[in-house]
C-alpha cells in the first residue's frame, strides 16, 4: 500500500509552506510541481504559456511515475494546484503509482491576498513561470476553484498562522505516524 498527501491549492495559496512544514515535521519527501518543472525551463527554455502548460503536465506525469517506483508502504506528500488537470487524471496517476490511500490538505485565500502574494514573489519565481499578466487569472481562478475530495480533507485559511500541531493530529487521527512527530508524542518522549 501507498499513500499520498495533496498539498491542495491555485498558486500562492501557500501549499509549499505547508508541505514544507510536513516534510520537516514527518521525514517525508515532498515532490512540487514547480521543483520538477523549472530545471526543464533551464534546459529547455521558456517559452509561452501552453509550453509551461505542457511542461506542467509532463511534470505531474513524472512525479507520479517516481511515487510508482517508490517501495511499497511509502508515503508522499504531492504540493500541486490538482484543479489544473480534470479529475480522471489525477485517479489514473494514483492507480498507476499504485497509491491507495489519500489525504487532502485544502490551502486557500482571499482572491485579493492570493493576488498580491504573487505579485510580491514575482521577482523570485523563475521566468519560466507566467508573470503580472496572470494576476487577473488568478483572482479568477481562486473565485472558482474547489478542493478534489478524494479522502478526508483538511481545510487551511493560510491568512492565519499554520498550527502544525493540529494537522499533525488530524493525520495521526487517519494514518500512524512516526513516533516524535505529535505534540503528544514529543511531550511524552521529552523531544
Amino acid at each position: 500500500m501507498k499513500r499520498a498527501i495533496l498539498v491542495n491549492g491555485v498558486p500562492a495559496c501557500g501549499k509549499s509552506t505547508i508541505a514544507r512544514g510536513l516534510s520537516a515535521r514527518l521525514g517525508l519527501f515532498v515532490f512540487t510541481l514547480d521543483t520538477v518543472k523549472e530545471p526543464f525551463f533551464d534546459e529547455l527554455g521558456v517559452g509561452d504559456r501552453e509550453f509551461n502548460r505542457a511542461l506542467g503536465r509532463a511534470s505531474y506525469k513524472a512525479i507520479w511515475s517516481v511515487v510508482a517506483d517508490a517501495p511499497e508502504g511509502a508515503t508522499a506528500i504531492v504540493d500541486a494546484w490538482f484543479g489544473f488537470q480534470p479529475r480522471e487524471v489525477l485517479e489514473a496517476h494514483l492507480a498507476r503509482a499504485g497509491v491507495d490511500e489519500t489525504l487532502e490538505i485544502w490551502c486557500h485565500a482571499p482572491p485579493a491576498v492570493l493576488a498580491e502574494r504573487y505579485r510580491e514573489r514575482l521577482p523570485q519565481r523563475h521566468p519560466g513561470h507566467p508573470g503580472e499578466a496572470f494576476v487577473p487569472e488568478l483572482i479568477a481562478l481562486a473565485e472558482r476553484a474547489r478542493p478534489v475530495d478524494r479522502g478526508p480533507r483538511y481545510d487551511i485559511d493560510t491568512t492565519r498562522p499554520i498550527d502544525f500541531d493540529a494537522l499533525l493530529a488530524w493525520i495521526a487521527g487517519h494514518w500512524a505516524l512516526p513516533l516524535g512527530t505529535t505534540a503528544a508524542d514529543r511531550a511524552l518522549t521529552g523531544l
